[in-house]
């Protein structure tokens, strides 16, 4: 299976900005999988929890605000703003999957793709106020 070192250092980057737009709006369980090896077509799913509605739409405007100043990219999709219990934002090489807590737990991609690596997600260190 690949590792991150062999990922293209621009969906490294776009799953980074992408995980540090999660943390800095409090989701949690914020996971970045290596989904290559198998599925071909992405690279990287980013998988973020929330705990309302309000929450996962402010995560996916951050996440989309972060991308963007990251390397200009735009979703080439987004699913699920309606009811917003499971957003997709689909950036080609990286799917970001927002989800409320109830949903990720019943729909459990983590289980679902627990045979892949993953990245280890560590919060940006904040300064001291």
């Amino acid at each position: 299976m690949p590792r991150v070192t062999d990922i293209d250092p621009v969906a490294r980057s776009r799953a980074r900005a992408a995980a540090d737009a999660a943390l800095a709006k409090k989701g949690t369980d914020v996971v970045v999988l290596e989904v290559g090896e198998i599925l071909g077509i992405v690279e990287l799913f980013v998988l973020v929890s929330a705990s309302n509605v309000r929450q996962v739409r402010t995560i996916v405007e951050e996440v989309e605000a972060r991308v963007h100043e990251c390397d200009g990219g735009k979703p080439r999709s987004v699913e699920g703003l309606g009811d917003a219990s499971w957003v997709l934002l689909d950036y080609g090489d990286v799917i970001v999957h927002v989800f409320l807590d109830e949903t990720r737990a019943y729909y459990d991609l983590d289980r679902l793709w627990s045979d892949v690596p993953r990245v280890e997600v560590v919060p940006a260190i904040q300064p001291a106020t």
